[in-house]
Order: structure tokens, then sequence, then C-alpha cells
């Protein structure tokens, strides 16, 4: 279906100014003045000398400025929150408390984890389990204090391989030597009949208190589904601002949703928002830290129109890169599209811009080859409050890495369809921006379908290693990828390596900003999927500490 290939900071100055005051003597006479002059010189040496003095003196310890503390702070435990199966909702709600029907008869969710062990070859105590606590299974045992620093071993995996799911379930790895262990975990669904026919796959992420999700729709036969889950022990209240082409919504009800511990608490976007084809949420947490996903799905008459789970992306900035955008062909895409009833299934940009001033956004695609052009030009003005899509049709089909660059901060999602018969089932994915690579990311992929890594460097060259995990705990011989500046590079992940079913990878990034994204279809179906790659372990952090009353 695809080609594969393998090829293909800023700084800060400050200036510092100083600027001197001088003083003058005023008398009544010539003689007056003469005499004044010479009494300023006289003090005005006997005040520098007083002030040298000081200065070289020790100060009291109740005048002096002292710079605020350095605290460290100790690392804490690796928690990833896996969404739950799609569910259908069961005729037309009030409000927007769900009720769910059970799934279609081929409807599969699955977990695929991986936790790396210490370069002591020490695995972290690690496990899944359901969000109220129950134990799915355990990865390893807690391995007790660490010992002296042994000689660097080869790395080991901890993994979870295929375990079916019917709720949401949590990844949680103990910190080591106070280091946060690296670990990563997908969440995959597909179904082959029912109106939920389709693939979608999320990341398991990490609790945040604020949040950005673009992409959702609660026009006709489109459903939105807000799922808040709270793995913490602190009660969390979320409250939600939304934005649709229009403006900001104020929707009643939106305020102060109570999420109690080890639990999820899900919404109806349509009854704080209806008619929207166009809606981003901005989820704020006080208390406990909360995931936030929603379960997107559309019906065309009795025709499935895809699923999809839409995940927070990075938080408003002035330049938002999404990469795995896959691009059908252009003119087939463009009949699909002028259907009555199917402009959503085109790729698309989408652009949130939260504050009151416009934006004007130039936005680049590259793909294998280099940057291709944009019909219309690429540049845009997004109306500040609201939420603006540009289409993102007329370029050569292919994976692409989409740069949006603007002098305004904003959130971004990209939109990937699949399909392009009216008469058949078709499939969408929603791609988040995403930060760039770093070192030691945990890449878990689902274990069947055509699953690919799609690389970016939007700007310069960057060189990517990507190491194998495979089923049985083993972290193979790393391979790497030279990305030219400006250019997509597409992977195909294997079956197996070394007689053993791949999991995932462990990538790292080195040289320019680079993005990635792992691409999930189906032979002979129309199934699309994408995940992005997830940040990389934190390790021992440091926050200043004030005193005060």
């Amino acid at each position: 279906m695809h080609k594969d290939e393998n090829d293909g900071v800023p700084e800060a100055s400050r200036e510092d100014a100083t600027s001197g005051r001088g003083n003058s003597v005023r008398g009544n006479s010539v003689r007056g003045k003469v005499a004044g002059l010479a009494s300023a010189v006289v003090i005005v040496a006997a005040a520098g000398t007083l002030v040298a003095a000081a200065s070289m003196a020790p100060q009291s310890a109740g005048s002096r400025q002292l710079e605020a503390p350095l605290a460290a702070v100790p690392a804490g435990s690796n928690v990833g929150i896996c969404p739950g199966p799609a569910r259908l909702l069961e005729g037309t709600p009030v409000g927007t408390d769900p009720q769910f029907s059970p799934e279609s008869a081929t409807a599969r969710t699955f977990v695929n984890a991986a936790v790396l062990s210490t370069n002591a070859g020490v695995l972290p105590g690690s496990r899944l389990a359901e969000l109220n606590g129950t134990a799915l299974a355990e990865i390893a045992k807690d391995p007790g204090t660490p010992t002296a620093a042994a000689a660097p071993s080869a790395l080991l995996a901890g993994v979870v391989s295929q375990r079916a799911v019917d709720s949401v379930s949590v990844l949680s790895a103990d910190a080591v030597g106070n280091q946060q262990a690296t670990a990563g975990a997908v969440m995959s669904y597909t179904a082959t009949d029912g109106d939920l026919q389709g693939a979608a796959a999320a990341g398991c992420q990490q609790p945040a208190n604020d949040l950005w999700l673009v992409g959702a729709n609660t026009a006709l036969g489109r459903t939105a589904v807000l799922n808040l889950s709270n793995a913490s022990s602190t009660p969390a209240t979320v409250s939600l601002d939304l934005y649709g082409a229009q403006g900001q919504i104020q929707a009643p009800g939106s305020r102060g949703l109570l999420v109690a511990p080890g639990t999820t608490r899900s919404i109806v976007l349509a009854g704080l928002a209806p008619d929207q084809e166009k809606l981003s949420i901005h989820a704020r947490s006080a208390g406990g830290p909360v995931t936030a996903v929603i379960q997107q799905s559309t019906l065309r008459g009795l025709t499935p129109g895809g699923v999809d789970f839409i995940v927070p992306g990075a938080a408003p900035a002035t330049r938002q890169v999404m990469s795995g955008v896959d691009i059908q062909d252009p003119a087939a895409a463009k009949a699909l599209a002028a259907k009555q009833g199917f402009a959503d299934a085109a790729a698309a940009l989408q652009i949130a811009v939260p504050g009151p001033a416009d934006a004007v956004v130039e936005i680049k695609l590259y793909g294998r080859d280099g940057q291709k052009a944009l019909p219309g030009g690429g540049v845009v003005t997004a109306k500040g409050g609201s939420v603006t899509e540009v289409s993102l049709a007329g370029v050569p089909a292919g994976q692409y890495t989409v740069a949006a660059s603007s002098d305004v901060s904003f959130a971004a999602a990209a939109r990937v369809t699949r399909g392009l018969k009216s008469d058949s089932a078709t499939d969408f994915a929603w791609s988040p921006s995403s930060a760039r690579l770093g070192s030691q990311h945990v890449v878990t992929v689902p274990r069947s379908g055509d699953r690919y890594l799609v690389l970016g460097a939007p700007d310069d060259r960057a060189k990517i290693t990507y190491t194998p995990i495979t089923a049985d705990g083993k972290v193979r011989t790393a391979a790497t990828a030279d990305l030219s500046g400006g250019t997509t590079a597409l992977i195909k992940v294997p079956a197996e390596v070394g007689g053993a079913e791949v999991l995932g990878y462990v990538v790292s990034a080195s040289g320019d900003a680079a993005y990635g994204t792992v691409l999930l279809e189906q032979e002979g179906r129309a199934d699309i999927a994408t995940v992005a790659v997830a940040p990389g372990a934190a390790g021992q952090e440091q926050v200043a500490v004030k005193l005060g009353y």
C-alpha cells in the first residue's frame, strides 16, 4: 500500500544597560556658588567613601536578598490512562449524561504496553489495572532499593501483549533510583460491523490539569462523547471552555463537573454545544489531574462513516506540527467530499484560536520528496476565539508532516480519512499536534493490521533511532533513519523480528526538531487510525520554594 522509506534551539540574547544621574548645588552669590560647589565635592566624595565601605562590609541577615532555593522533587510513578472501548449511544440522551448499548459482535479492544529496564537491567515495579484498581496484569514486581551502580546492561522490557479490555485501564510503572520509569501503551479498537465500524486507537496518556482537544463534531449524524478519567486519590472538578466556528460557546452545565477518584465521567457534547461541525474543547481540572478523550463517530444514513478517539494535543503555541497525515488520491477525494453529507470525509486542518486576536497562519506540508504547495497559498486568517478549518485537498497522495505557524497562539489537529465510495463504509482519524521527539520514547503498536512509523523533520536534518521491542521482552538491534530537512519518512513495522512479534519501538532523535506518529491501516478495508508519539519520561525535577506568610 505504501513505499517504505528509511532515509530521508533557539538561542536567546540579553542586553543590560546602566545609566547614571548627576546633582547640582545652587547658591545666592558667586562666592556662595564657589564655596557651595567646593563643599558639594567634599560631601559627594565622603558619601562615595561611605557607600563603598558599606558595600564591602558584611550585611545583616535581615537586609540580604536571597534567591529562592531549589528543592528536588522525588520522581513519581509513570501513569498512563488508556480509554475504554468505543460504545454506541442508546437512543437520544437527555442532557449530557449518556446511556450506552452493547458493542457490535465483532468489536475488539486490546491494550499493548511496554516498560523499559534501567541501564543496570532492573525492571521497575509495573502493572496494568482497571481504573478502579482491579488488577489485570502484573508486568514486574518491585525490585526494592537499587544497589550500587553496576556495569551497563542490555535493555530489557516488561510487556503486556494484546490484552483484551472492556473498560478504562491504567498502566503504572514505579520510579527506580529517583528516576521516572520509561513506559508506554496503546489502546486499539476495531469493528467490522455495526454503526461503530472502523478502527480507532489512542496512546495511554498521563493525567494533567490543562488539556486541549481539537476535532469534535456534534452535527447531524455525528456523535461526540467526552470521557474524563481520574486515576488519582483526589476528586477533580473540571470546567470546559468550548469553541465553535462562530466563537466561544457559553454552555450551562460546562462548569464544575465532578470526577470522583477512580472513575470516568462521560458527557455527550451535543448536550452542551449542539449542531457544531467544528468544536474544540479546553478542559481545566481543579484538584486531581485527569485525562480526556472524545469518542467521535459518524453515521451517514445507514452507512458507517468511521470512529476515532480524539486525544489532547500540544497546548496553544505560535507553532504546531502534526505528522502521520495520510492523504488519498486528490481527484477521488474531491469528488467524494462534494457529495451531500461528505464534506468531513476529506483531509483538513482545524485551528482553534483561544484569544481575541485573529491569527494569520502559514501552513506547510512536507512529504517524502520535500515540501508540497497547498492550493491557495497556504496562508489563512483564523478568527480569534473560534475554530477555523482549512482543506488539505489538492496535494498528491502520500504521507505528510504538517507545520503551521503564526504570531498568535493556537491549537491544531489534522483530520485524515480513508475510503472513496459514498455507498461503502469510510473511516477517519485525527492527528493532534505533538511535541518534538527527544530520547527514549516507548512507542507501542497493535499486533494486527498494517503499522507504520511516520517521521517528519520540517526544518533541518534529523537522525531517528528506532529499536524494536518484541513480545518476548527483548529490545532488539537498533536501526536509524536519516531525514533531510523538510521531508517525511515512512517506515513499515514488520510482523516479527528474530522470530518474535514486534510490540513497539524505543525511539530517540538527534539533530534538528523531528516529530513522529504511528499510522494504522488495514489491507482491503477503509480502517485508519493515528497515535502521536507521547513525550518521554521526566527525570528528577527541581522547583523553587518561596517562604512567606
